[in-house]
C-alpha cells in the first residue's frame, strides 16, 4: 500500500530502528515507546490486520514475536512482557497495518493510563547495540 507508513518502513522509504528481520517479518522499535524496547512485529506485506492475514503469514509473524521476546531476555535479562495487538478504530488501531506490540515491563504500568515517552526514541541507537 502506497501511503502506509509500515509498507513505506519496509521498502526502506522511512527510517526505523530495525531489531530483527527475515523474509516475512520485520522488528522495528516504536517510535511512540511505552517502555525501553518497546517494539513492533509486522508483516512485510500489508494486511489491514489480524483478520486480513492469511494463517502461515500470522505464525510467522507470531514466531518472530517470540525471537525477539528471547533475545531480550537473553540480552537484556527481561522476563515479563506484553503482547498487544490492536484491530479496528474502536480497539484504538492508529496504523492500519497488522502488527504486534511487545512492551516490555520493569515495573507495573498496567491498568492505568499508558504514558508514551517519545524523548526515549534518542536512546535508540544504544539500545540496538546492547542486542549485538
Amino acid at each position: 500500500m502506497d501511503d502506509c507508513v509500515f509498507c513505506k518502513i519496509v521498502r526502506g522509504e522511512l527510517p526505523s530502528w530495525k531489531v530483527w528481520e527475515n523474509e516475512l517479518a520485520i522488528a522495528i522499535l516504536d517510535l511512540e515507546p511505552i517502555t525501553a524496547y518497546h517494539t513492533l512485529v509486522l508483516p512485510k506485506r500489508h494486511y489491514e490486520n489480524i483478520f486480513d492475514v492469511p494463517p502461515d503469514i500470522l505464525k510467522e509473524i507470531i514466531a518472530t514475536t517470540q525471537q525477539v521476546c528471547l533475545l531480550y531476555r537473553e540480552k537484556l535479562g527481561i522476563q515479563n512482557i506484553h503482547l498487544l495487538n490492536n484491530n479496528g478504530r474502536q480497539a484504538l488501531q492508529s496504523v492500519f497495518h497488522m502488527h504486534i506490540h511487545i512492551i516490555p515491563v520493569t515495573e507495573r504500568i498496567f491498568p492505568g493510563p499508558i504514558q508514551k515517552h517519545p524523548k526515549m526514541m534518542s536512546e535508540y541507537p544504544q539500545m540496538l547495540a546492547r542486542l549485538k
